[in-house]
């Protein structure tokens, strides 16, 4: 008599599971700048979503949307800002066109690293300051993870000499578009789904995306031969997790605190994730005869580091809220590589011995030709 009322009750719990799912009582949209489930962006999004969800018991709902889908990438922003999404994600130097200092928040050439980011960011008055910038477009952001250090970018060309950037169109975005600005470049800001097209059609001559995992991702190793490291315009990038006060403050208490807390998890699963891929990917991309890896000419990373401090100046010259970003930025970052020269890096130097050093350690270009 039981095991025949054993499948009912089976069909019976699969179906107050489903009826839970389906009867939340928050239903949530998240939109992506990147396509669907792409690695690390769009596949950390579906986690987060996930996590919010079983956490709330299905009481909150979350579907994730790729660049396109529901907004264009660019359009995340405002689609926060508007309630048209509850969620939404990004890093913060796309919206420098409404808040100039977002761009620092994002990432400073030649900046603090991931880790030292993330610690200012939580423990040295960042959140705060970046939580003022959004206010008054009704978003609340989170940290939801860096990106780590960058590569220089993908290039058509070989880049010798200060001269070969004369004329040269790159997408890139933030601060370091700026330094190529006035270093003699023509910079565009492309999402990243349009870059592989404009990089294979010449519309762009080079482009930044984002590190070796990524980039394969994106096949930018079939559009362009040249890939330069190392990333100086982005030590450490910011990826964060906006939110619509408004439907953030319409949530219970509890509630509340499960979609913070997931998105502030989730940036913790960002990083591993690129650091654990990145290595990989690069080795992927090293067998391609067609790559070739190469180092920026110190005189250029030089002048990139004199047109930095200018783009700075300037930035903070006309912009009261970048000048105090500036400031706490600078203060901790004085007070953090102290630190840092006599542990992290002075560990990196030891743990390997002289000879067995790798090319880059010994100041050597490393070329996979």
């Amino acid at each position: 008599m039981m095991m025949n009322l054993r499948p009912a009750l089976f069909g019976l719990l699969t179906l107050l599971a489903t009826a839970t799912t389906h009867g939340a009582e928050f239903n949530w949209k998240y939109a992506t700048v990147v396509p669907p489930n792409f690695p690390v962006f769009g596949t950390g999004a579906n986690r987060l979503a996930k996590a919010i969800e079983t956490m709330s018991q299905g009481r909150i709902s979350v579907k994730v949307y790729g660049a396109g889908e529901l907004v264009n990438a660019f359009e995340v922003f405002d689609a926060v800002s508007r309630g048209t999404v509850e969620m939404g994600q990004g890093a913060p130097y796309f919206w420098k066109g409404k808040i100039p200092a977002a761009q620092l928040l994002a990432t400073t050439p030649f900046g603090m690293t991931a880790e030292e980011s993330n610690a200012w960011f939580l423990y040295g008055g960042g959140m705060e300051l970046w939580r003022e910038a959004y206010a008054p477009f009704g978003i609340y952001p989170v940290l939801g993870g860096n990106t780590g250090p960058q590569m220089g970018g993908w290039f058509n060309k070989e880049i010798n000499s200060l001269a070969d950037l004369q004329g040269l169109k790159i997408r890139v975005p933030g601060l370091g578009g700026e330094v190529y600005s006035r270093a003699g470049a023509t910079t565009v800001n492309l999402p990243g789904s349009e870059i592989f097209p404009a990089l294979q059609a010449g519309t762009i001559d080079a482009t930044d995306w984002i590190a070796p995992y990524n980039d394969l991702a994106f096949g930018l190793n079939k559009a362009a031969r040249y890939y330069y490291w190392p990333g100086w315009h982005e030590p450490g990038g910011t990826i964060e997790v906006l939110f619509n006060q408004e439907a953030l403050d319409g949530l219970p208490d509890d509630l509340r605190e499960i979609v913070v807390r997931a998105a502030e998890a989730s940036g913790h699963e960002v990083l591993a994730d690129f650091t654990a891929n990145n290595h990989r990917a690069l080795q992927v991309l090293l067998a391609d005869d067609k790559v070739e890896l190469k180092q920026f000419p110190p005189q250029v990373i030089e002048k990139f580091r004199e047109l930095t401090s200018e783009v700075i100046q300037e930035l903070i010259d006309s912009d009261p809220l970048a000048a105090r970003i500036h400031q706490s930025q600078t203060e901790f970052f004085d007070q953090v590589t102290a630190w840092q020269r006599i542990s992290t890096q002075k560990l990196m130097d030891a743990r390997m011995p002289a000879n067995d050093q790798p090319a880059e350690a010994k100041s050597e270009p490393i070329d996979n030709k």
